[in-house]
């Protein structure tokens, strides 16, 4: 390293020295990465590791926030229609009347998600998705279900199920929001109130708030991917488990990370729902 660049790196923020010294040694392992980023580490010039590591790093595109968005929407037109057929039923599904104001608030929570994400699309000068046709027997792993007598039971799997799932699929797609403040904050306001619904359900069904290991409790086999990797101990690179001796034990560990899902990862779980 130069004179120059040993001088520039001594007044750069610690923070953004250690997100590149952090990088380099990602790519040194195999990590993708854009190929100017890679170009400049190999040459060791900071000025245009430094200039490629915005893009690298904090790169998220309009199409990207916009993206988001859209995959957001779907998530929450799947679960405002659930809520509101739920609703809609209440009586017929047996839903008790000191359960029903937690269903319809979440309600109204779903169908508030869903006009807020629709507005933010437009004021990006986007066309919202159109509300798809659901199928919530998810193409049979769930038989006969349809918001009928005695299915109440299968209606709180299913809430569970959407709700573990959003809290997973939100946190994902954060990173994606890093450069647009005001949707990212909006996005994580979200995120905090479909982990509420989650706890609430759980306890509704006489389950812990947290998820314990990959563990999906009594839920269908089918609905496993929305808990596989929570069982994840290392955070940042830093193996917790040793940790969890003094506070709780290793399934403790798990659960006190809720892990983020992947894009793709949300699709495979959804799709099943899409009519």
């Amino acid at each position: 390293m130069t004179t120059n660049n040993t001088t520039l790196l001594d007044s750069i923020d610690p923070e953004i020295v250690q997100t590149l010294a952090k990088r380099q040694n990602e790519i040194a392992n195999g990590a993708g990465t854009n190929s100017k980023l890679t170009a400049a580490l190999a040459l060791g010039s900071i000025p245009v590791a430094l200039a490629a590591l915005s893009k690298d790093v904090y790169g998220q595109s309009a199409s990207d926030v916009l993206d988001v968005l859209q995959f957001a929407l779907l998530l929450e037109y799947l679960e405002a229609e659930f809520y509101n057929r739920g609703v809609q039923n209440a009586t017929v599904m047996g839903i008790p009347a000191a359960d029903l104001p937690i269903f319809t608030t979440i309600q109204a929570h779903e169908n508030a998600h869903v006009a807020a994400l629709r507005a933010m699309i437009t004021a990006k000068g986007a066309t919202p998705i159109a509300k798809p046709n659901f199928d919530y027997t998810a193409k049979g792993n769930v038989p006969g279900f349809n918001f009928a007598a005695g299915q109440y039971a299968t209606f709180q799997v299913l809430s569970q199920a959407f709700e573990d799932t959003g809290v997973r699929a939100y946190k994902g797609q954060a990173g994606r929001l890093i450069n647009d403040k005001a949707t990212l904050t909006a996005a994580l306001t979200i995120h905090s109130v479909e982990a509420r619904h989650a706890a609430e359900i759980r306890r509704l069904r006489n389950l812990k708030g947290w998820i314990t290991g990959r563990s999906r409790d009594d839920l269908p086999l089918f609905t496993q991917p929305i808990y596989d990797g929570e069982n994840n101990a290392s955070q940042a690179g830093i193996l917790l488990l040793p940790l969890g001796n003094n506070n709780g034990g290793g399934e403790a560990v798990t659960e006190a990370f809720d892990e983020p899902l992947t894009k793709d990862q949300v699709t495979a779980i959804v799709t099943p729902f899409l009519a």
